[in-house]
Parts: structure tokens; sequence; C-alpha cells
């Protein structure tokens, strides 16, 4: 392919971005994906993206780059979450538009909607209420990551485009026992425990709330879809003065059931003890995806076969996966 035809996929080491590269070399564009080590590209660094950019014809970026961690780690370091996530993404978009990148797809969350919105949650919802407090910061740097992308199009008719996914899991996660998200910390102390023969495994929070997960392989086959949409589509099925797009399965579960499941998978036979002195987080966290299904995308794999897919991984993987 003629240079001019790279896709630019930033944080390709992470679990997001190793499987849009995966997607990608799946669909025969292995000699289209440009990606760039964090040691040879700080992209915090206004000077080292600009110049990447200028030295590389990218016709488009898709930007998965992005410090992420779950309740723990979000309450822990608010500094660093806000401040990371806000220089990663603007020195991207920056770039991208000073160099007349065509098209650009940014990737959120869904932890920017208010806490009590009104469950599904559409993307209307976007600022229309309080922040769960505990990853607050985060939520803040990606709002302003879909507000950059909207502002740019407004003022300069670029197509930057945003996808806001649930929570997601996959091969590449972080197990690190503190500051992993929910599936791969309960994965990791699930298989410690039948490892060392422990009667109970401890488990934050009341198990009540609800939450939706996807498959980050399902979330790599939506950025694609996405992004390769003409732009009439996209906009017809965006809601109005609104960028971006919500992705997920349509159907969550309670934090219990997910925990339940994990011990099936894993193979536990003991007790589950909860925690309720520490925080559940917000109630529920379930996303409207009806304008997604619109545009011809819905998620794949179910919850059960991802997470032996994921312990599958682990268990090959325990070396040398993350925490």
């Amino acid at each position: 392919m003629a240079e001019a035809e790279q896709i630019f996929v930033a944080g390709h080491r992470g679990m997001v971005g190793a499987a849009i590269v995966r997607r990608l070399e799946a669909l025969g564009m292995c000699d289209q994906i440009l990606t760039a080590e964090r040691a040879s590209l700080d992209l915090t660094c206004q000077a080292a993206v600009r110049q990447f950019f200028e030295t590389h014809q990218i016709a488009q970026v898709i930007l998965a780059a992005a410090k992420v961690g779950g309740i723990h780690a979000n309450d822990t370091y608010p500094a660093d979450f806000l401040v990371e996530n806000l220089l990663i993404q603007t020195q991207v978009i920056q770039a991208a538009h000073a160099t007349q990148v065509g098209r650009l797809l940014f990737l959120g969350s869904s932890c920017i909607y208010p806490k009590d919105a009104p469950q599904p949650m559409r993307e209307e919802a976007l600022l229309t209420g309080a922040l769960e407090p505990t990853n607050e910061p985060y939520a803040l740097a990606k709002i302003a990551g879909i507000k950059l992308c909207e502002s740019y199009n407004r003022q300069y008719g670029r197509d930057y485009r945003c996808v806001m996914p649930t929570n997601l899991y996959g091969p590449g996660d972080n197990y690190h026992p503190e500051n992993s998200h929910v599936i791969p910390g309960l994965l990791r102390r699930f298989h410690a425990a039948v490892q060392a023969g422990d009667p109970e495994v401890v488990i934050w929070g009341s198990g009540a709330p609800r939450r939706e997960f996807l498959h980050v392989d399902d979330l790599a086959r939506a950025c694609v879809h996405v992004l390769s949409l003409s732009p009439e589509a996209y906009r017809t099925c965006t809601a109005p003065r609104c960028v971006h797009l919500n992705v997920g399965t349509g159907v969550d579960c309670t934090i219990r059931v997910l925990a339940e499941t994990i011990a099936e998978v894993t193979g536990f036979r003991g007790r589950l003890r909860w925690d309720t002195d520490k925080p559940d987080g917000a109630p529920r966290k379930l996303l409207d995806v009806s304008r997604l299904r619109a545009l011809g995308w819905r998620a794949s794999i179910a919850l059960k076969d991802g997470l032996r897919d994921t312990y599958q991984w682990y268990l090959e993987h325990q070396a040398s996966a993350r925490g």
C-alpha cells in the first residue's frame, strides 16, 4: 500500500490498540498499519508528536492510547489520569488536524455519563449531571477529547469520530493486584485462590451494582466498522451536536453474577465474601447501543465465552501479563 494510506494506531501495545491491530491484520491491511513504540514517541510531547505526523503521510488515526485503571487506581492517582490523558489526546488530535489527516477515531469510555443517568444511557446524556466521583478526572479527560473532536468538526469541517465503549476485557489486559479493572482483577484472584487451595475469595463492594462487559475483539470490530462508514451515514446516526457513539452489548449483569461466572470459569469452589466497606461505584452502567446497531453492528461474543477466552490467555501469558 502507498504510504499515504497509512492508519496510525496510537496505543498499539495496550489491550484495545493491540486488538485493533489484530482486526486490521485479519482484514489484510498489514501494510497500512503504522505504530510507534513508547520509547520512540512520547504522545504527551507536542513537538515529538507533531514531528511524527509530519514525517509520515497518515491518512487515518485510531486514538486508543490512554492511561487507564480500575476504581482504586482512578481514586488514588486522579491528577495523573487527568493530566496524562488530556496531554495524549490533545497532542494527537492537534497534530492530525495540522497535518490534514482525513479521518480520526477517538476512543472514550462509558464513564463520561452522569452517575445517575437514566438507564440504558443514551448519547444525549452527556453533560446532563454529576459524574461518578471515583473516576471523575478520567471521565473529564475523555469528555474533553470528545468535545475537541466535535469542535474541530464544527470549526474546520473535520471528520473526527468518537466511540464510547462499555467496560472492556480480553487478551492483553492489566492484571495488577490493585490497579486492574474488575474482570482481570477477579480472574487473577480466583486463579490464585485455586492454586493455593484457599477456602474463600474477598471481593470489593456489595456485588449489587450492574455492569455491561464487552470483549475487546468485539470493540475492535466496532472501531473498524465505524471508521469505514461514510460521513453521511455516521452523521445520520449520531445525536444532535454529538460526535460519539456508544459501543456495548446492550446487556448487563450484577457484579455478583460476574464473580460467580468467573469462579466457574477458573474452577474455584470456595466461598465468596463481599467487603461492603469498599466502594461500589455507580449503581448501574448500561449503554443504549441502538444507534450503532442501526449502522449495522452488534456484539457477537457472549460473556461466558469471552471470559473463557480471556482466562485461557491469562494462563498462557502469566509470566508476561502486565501487573
